[in-house]
């Protein structure tokens, strides 16, 4: 089984979306846990007609933490309130997880809008060097397919990382026990690009490489240094 794990915080425009793309998958073997942070709209509402578990969560790694400590599945799949899944999006995923012998992998990313700067942007500073960089420095981000056994090993995620937990995962995945890890080439998440138009690209993308350059040469990001904020971009209805 997979278990299927979303943190979210006021997310009624966006989870129906990523709820009705899960159901349509030509897949059913799967349970969806919500991890939810004291939402206040409808997206407790939205959960439940969608028949997700539904558990307290908090910050995005205590949220995953907590979803994964009621998850059934032998495979965990961590995915953002704010995307969704192509068509055949699992059967893909795991049938190239399983052929390449993988333990935790990522994907690259398109954006739901279909603007092609946006696609410019993620496909140059994101999704090429993520490939480039596969074997040598793990970048997860927006979703995470990792072996359970392997996650309780870790620890879970590190709730005291501020910022690029879920990169912080994958490399210690590789680094402490030599898991296996790959981007998904067979399949892409599409993502809401709303927090890069309510920060801005430019400042959003020197945030993600100064934080990069942070973890390189001095760890994970453990304090608010780069000021991070859950649940404040625009919650306005996804075209």
């Amino acid at each position: 089984m997979l278990s299927i794990i979303i943190p979210a915080l006021n997310e009624e425009k966006y989870l129906p979306l990523l709820l009705a793309s899960i159901k349509e998958q030509d897949f059913s073997d799967y349970e969806i846990i919500l991890a939810d942070a004291g939402s206040t709209d409808k997206t407790l509402e939205i959960a439940k007609r969608y028949n997700c578990k539904i558990v307290p969560g908090g910050l995005p790694a205590k949220g995953r933490n907590e979803g994964e400590k009621v998850a059934k599945g032998e495979l965990l799949f961590f995915v953002d309130a704010d995307t969704i899944l192509p068509g055949n999006f699992f059967k893909k995923t795991l049938a190239e997880f399983v052929r390449h012998k993988l333990e935790v992998a990522s994907f690259c990313l398109a954006p739901l809008s279909k603007s092609k700067i946006s696609s410019f942007l993620l496909n140059f500073f994101y999704n090429y060097p993520i490939i480039l960089l596969e074997r040598i420095l793990p970048h997860a981000a927006m979703g995470i397919i990792v072996k359970k056994n392997l996650f309780e090993k870790l620890g879970g995620f590190d709730e005291d990382v501020k910022l690029a937990e879920d990169h912080y995962l994958a490399r210690q995945a590789v680094k402490l026990f030599k898991a296996r890890f790959g981007i998904i080439k067979s399949a892409k998440l599409f993502i809401s690009d709303r927090r890069f138009k309510t920060d801005g690209w430019v400042l959003t993308g020197i945030k993600f490489f100064l934080c990069e350059l942070y973890m390189i040469f001095l760890g994970p990001v453990k304090s608010d240094i780069f000021n991070y904020r859950f649940d404040h971009y625009d919650k306005a209805e996804p075209k």
